[in-house]
């Protein structure tokens, strides 16, 4: 059994948690943070510190905390050539400190507390500074998930700024379609099966090839009727903005 502790108590950390008590080959034997917080309701208070230097010895220290906190809390652990990894995106490998061995664990997936995630699907972003240690990663990455990448810090920092735009600026126009809704009593799930088969369509089609809309047909009457509905003035420069990025994309000026 490979013993692991887990440093961190945001979305990221609970998942894990769940996912690799779940395991045969691998336990977590100890989660640190700050407050001291259980991670799951069957915890055992014991396992939990909130104490650097009560931390004890393991196989892999999983690091899931804030990108900025991932250097300093390298630096605490008092002790040395021992594998220690984080779970960052945009984060390099060498942020963590030079006295321990060095790598990464990096599920590319976006994780809410209360949302449960199936860990077969992830695709589970590794690098390693050495051989036997990836090894490690490797046989708890394919242990969780069915997708299993080695992936170079300069590699990892371009997915996870695409990660960005297919994610997270997705989901805040999600919400200004909410609001828009909202506004004008609308219920805002009358969408969702717009949103899902857009999600669905770019899985057998480019999303080049996939492009539909106003923008991409350019129907300026339509376009010059949406911009004059939208009051805001942030989002009325998204749309013009969106509105010329497809219409260049596509050869097309506004």
């Amino acid at each position: 059994m490979i013993r692991v502790i887990l440093l961190g108590s945001g979305n990221v950390a609970v998942h894990l948690y769940e996912a690799i008590q779940a395991m045969n080959t691998f336990t977590v034997i100890q989660c640190y943070n700050r407050r001291g917080m259980l991670l799951h309701p069957n915890q055992e208070p014991g396992v939990v510190t909130s104490d650097f230097s009560k931390i004890k010895e393991a196989d892999l220290y999983i690091i899931a905390v804030s990108d900025t906190a991932i250097s300093d809390v390298s630096e605490n652990l008092q002790f040395e050539n021992r594998l220690v990894v984080h779970t960052s995106g945009s984060v390099a490998m060498n942020a963590i400190h030079d006295k321990h061995r060095k790598g990464v664990l990096y599920p590319l997936q976006s994780f809410s507390i209360n949302k449960p995630v199936d860990f077969t699907t992830i695709p589970m972003c590794l690098e390693a500074e050495q051989e036997d240690d990836y090894y490690i990663l490797q046989q708890l990455a394919e242990g969780l998930s069915q997708h299993v990448y080695a992936i170079t810090s300069a590699q990892r920092k371009t997915i996870h700024l695409a990660a960005v735009f297919v994610n997270n600026f997705t989901n805040h126009l999600y919400q200004i379609g909410k609001e828009i809704c909202d506004q004008h009593q609308v219920p805002f799930e009358i969408l969702q099966p717009l949103i899902q088969e857009t999600s669905a369509k770019i899985v057998s089609t480019s999303p080049l090839e996939a492009q539909t809309g106003p923008a991409r047909r350019y129907d300026q009457a339509t376009i010059r009727k949406q911009l004059e509905a939208l009051t805001n003035p942030l989002y009325k420069a998204l749309y013009e903005n969106f509105t010329k990025s497809i219409q260049n994309t596509h050869g097309e000026e506004l």
